[in-house]
């Protein structure tokens, strides 16, 4: 058979636009936790690095708090929401099952023109996020796309388990991916997953195999579960691979690295992953300690406060990490743009 060749396309460098979070409120302390299970404030600190994180009021939902993010985003990158042509929200707590969150989004938003779609790849979904929607700009399908990392994780976690109580908080985070100078902007990317170890980190409860029943309403799995010790060794390894791998698909070098944002799940797995990647301190930026573990959420928040900071200028070179439940990872190695 003949081979046909292919005309190679140019693709279009894709930037960061704009970045926006939204935090709710009310604080929820370790002292505030102490009242409610069986723990304190030294035992979450000291293994954590916690020490308080947000919870979501009761009237609102995760499209809500994904609103206020983007709205916050496209503020910066001076594009309305009716110049959106896709929104991608990544979630493992959408509004319901049907539809999809980023479709509710969509409209409380008035991005009347942009297609929109759920991503669920546990908090690995806004790596997830920013890999995928990134393709749609790269080949000129797309001009502006929002990509949203938004959980309301206190809904599916059960307040008597102080191994997953303690860790997890409410937010939102999003950023605006568009068309960006030569040079800059999302320089490589990487997802992956091991369905093997999907039983690490799941929420069993409530789906299609075992739905939700008045005769188990009240069973604990309906509330996220988790193996911590198994979880926390894969993802050290995991993003220090996947960090390691963006880098090199970038064709930088580990020292080439201004800033290194992981998923704040645990200060100790982003200290271990950091040690084990030879990055100073300086170079790294936390924020597990005020918000805890808000999933999809953890990145774009992180990146938000990093450039409000003033940790990030215009030519640094950024490496976003992730991993979460499925299990997956993500990373992606960034020249910023602005």
């Amino acid at each position: 058979m003949e081979m046909i060749e292919l005309p190679i396309t140019k693709m279009i460098p894709v930037g960061i636009a704009g970045t926006g979070v939204y935090l709710p409120e009310k604080v929820l302390t370790n002292n505030d936790l102490e009242k409610l299970v069986d723990t304190s404030d030294e035992w979450i600190r000291t293994r954590t690095g916690i020490k308080e994180r947000r919870i979501l009021p009761v009237d609102m939902a995760t499209s809500d708090m994904g609103v206020r993010a983007a709205r916050n985003a496209l503020d910066k990158a001076g594009i309305s929401p009716e110049e959106l042509d896709l929104v991608i929200v990544a979630t493992v707590t959408p509004d319901m099952q049907v539809p999809s969150a980023a479709c509710i989004l969509q409209d409380k938003l008035g991005a009347k023109n942009a297609a929109a779609f759920d991503l669920n790849a546990g908090c690995t979904g806004f790596a997830y996020g920013i890999s995928v929607g990134s393709q749609f700009v790269k080949t000129g399908m797309y001009k502006n796309v929002l990509v949203i990392g938004a959980d309301a994780l206190s809904r599916i976690v059960d307040w008597t388990d102080r191994n997953t109580c303690v860790l997890f908080g409410d937010a939102a985070g999003a950023v605006v991916l568009t068309p960006c100078e030569e040079g800059y902007g999302i320089l490589s990317t990487e997802m992956g997953s091991d369905g093997s170890k999907a039983g690490l980190l799941s929420n069993p409860l409530g789906g299609a195999q075992t739905p939700l029943t008045p005769e188990n309403c009240e069973n604990p799995l309906r509330y996220l579960q988790m193996a911590g010790r198994e979880v926390f060794k894969f993802a050290v390894k995991v993003m220090e691979e996947s960090a390691l791998s963006v880098v090199k698909k970038a064709g930088l070098e580990k020292n080439d690295i201004d800033c290194f944002i992981p998923h704040q799940a645990n200060i100790r797995i982003i200290e271990s992953a950091a040690k084990r990647l030879g990055l100073s301190a300086d170079k790294i930026f936390i924020n597990a300690q005020k918000y805890g573990n808000t999933s999809a959420a953890s990145i774009p928040i992180a990146l938000h406060e990093a450039c409000e900071e003033g940790r990030i200028k215009k030519g640094n070179r950024i490496v976003l990490v992730g991993f979460g439940a499925g299990l997956t990872w993500g990373a992606c190695a960034v020249r910023w743009s602005y």
